[in-house]
């Protein structure tokens, strides 16, 4: 963690009063590029987007922790500015084509299920082309649920 992601996270810990050894999960940025990013970052600090999903292959193939119930993440911008600190509320495992849009609509981002397909495809796609992997409908994919707990 760099030195202003350890200030923001220290930050954090003392205005809520969390134990000095509590873990954050991982710092990002949502989608792939800096338009993405910032349009996401933004529906998450005005409490639009409360959920995500991510490829069960982004996990393995970085040998990373899969995300579970508690775990607190910071959310940068595109350059890796801490904006908000997230805490996941539930973790789903499902296939591509099994997400509803009751599902997905969490994410704050489309206005039918067919717009966030298409946009998870380019998503997942640009992911397997850095990682070696392709995309499928049938892959597995983890959904989750969370909620802003500092900015």
């Amino acid at each position: 963690m760099n030195h202003n992601l350890r200030v923001y996270w220290d930050n954090f810990l003392m205005k809520t009063n969390r134990d000095k050894e509590t873990k954050c999960f991982e710092a990002f940025y949502f989608g792939h590029n800096e338009q993405t990013a910032t349009h996401l970052l933004e529906l998450v600090t005005q409490g639009k987007k409360t959920a995500t999903a991510s490829c069960v292959y982004q996990y393995e193939l970085t040998n990373s922790e899969y995300p579970k119930v508690g775990d607190l993440s910071i959310v940068t911008d595109f350059n890796g500015n801490p904006k908000c600190i997230i805490q996941t509320k539930s973790v789903l495992h499902l296939k591509f084509n099994e997400v509803t849009y009751d599902i997905c609509k969490r994410e704050g981002e489309d206005d039918n299920l067919e717009s966030w397909q298409q946009n998870h495809i380019e998503f997942f796609t640009e992911i397997g082309k850095e990682l070696d992997f392709e995309f499928s409908f049938d892959m597995d994919v983890i959904f989750e649920d969370f909620e802003v707990v500092y900015m």
